[in-house]
């Protein structure tokens, strides 16, 4: 089979403007939590889209938390995208669970979480992930692995147990001002739902797939 010839009908659900909760948030929660329920892979993985210059860039990261007040990730400050956000602060979000034949689009304003934040969170996470903050200076060119692995020996023998948040690692914030749900459906003839915020209200419209 030829890659062009690759596809397949959506028949597993719908959306209709009616049943979609008046709140995107809440919308949002309900489709993930159903992600989560039904095992999938990496359910919290999202697509973050920025770019400097007029020129885009994507990668995948872990969403860490979210409520209506917006959606938060952790990363070093000093990496490609890390970069691009403090040249442009207008980001893109997708999750995409094939599974369930869904995704979710979201487009908004990207900020730093407050230290206090960041510090809490790192002391949260295992330790080799704390070594591994600092030992990776992600983005940068290296020689090879084994450049790598040095690095975190050396971490790890310099903090042993209690390593401290480097000063260019912490979180984000994405502050939505744009959502899309889309259901796929057979024939091509897709649902998709966009909420467009409007001051302090969300509007609710139906989008042609």
């Amino acid at each position: 089979m030829t890659i062009d010839k690759i596809r397949r009908d959506y028949k597993l659900a719908s959306l209709n403007k009616k049943d979609a909760d008046l709140s995107p948030f809440k919308q949002f929660a309900k489709w993930i939590e159903e992600a989560i329920k039904a095992n999938l892979i990496d359910a919290s993985a999202m697509s973050i889209s920025t770019s400097e210059n007029n020129k885009p860039s994507s990668r995948m990261v872990l969403l860490k938390g979210y409520d209506e007040s917006g959606f938060s990730f952790y990363t070093n400050y000093e990496s490609k995208k890390g970069k691009e956000i403090s040249a442009n602060p207008n980001v893109a979000l997708l999750f995409y669970w094939a599974e369930l034949e869904r995704q979710i689009r979201i487009e908004g304003r990207i900020e730093k979480l407050s230290e206090k934040e960041s510090e809490e969170y790192f002391k949260s996470r295992p330790l080799d992930a704390r070594i591994g903050a600092w030992a990776s200076q992600q983005s940068k060119v290296i020689s090879n692995r084994a450049y790598l692995a040095a690095k975190a020996a050396e971490f790890a023998t310099k903090f042993a147990l209690n390593p401290p948040k480097p000063k260019n690692w912490g979180g984000y914030k994405v502050i939505p001002n744009l959502f899309e749900f889309w259901q796929g459906r057979d024939s091509r003839l897709h649902d998709r739902i966009q909420y467009s915020k409007n001051n302090s209200t969300w509007d609710i419209d139906r989008l042609a797939p």
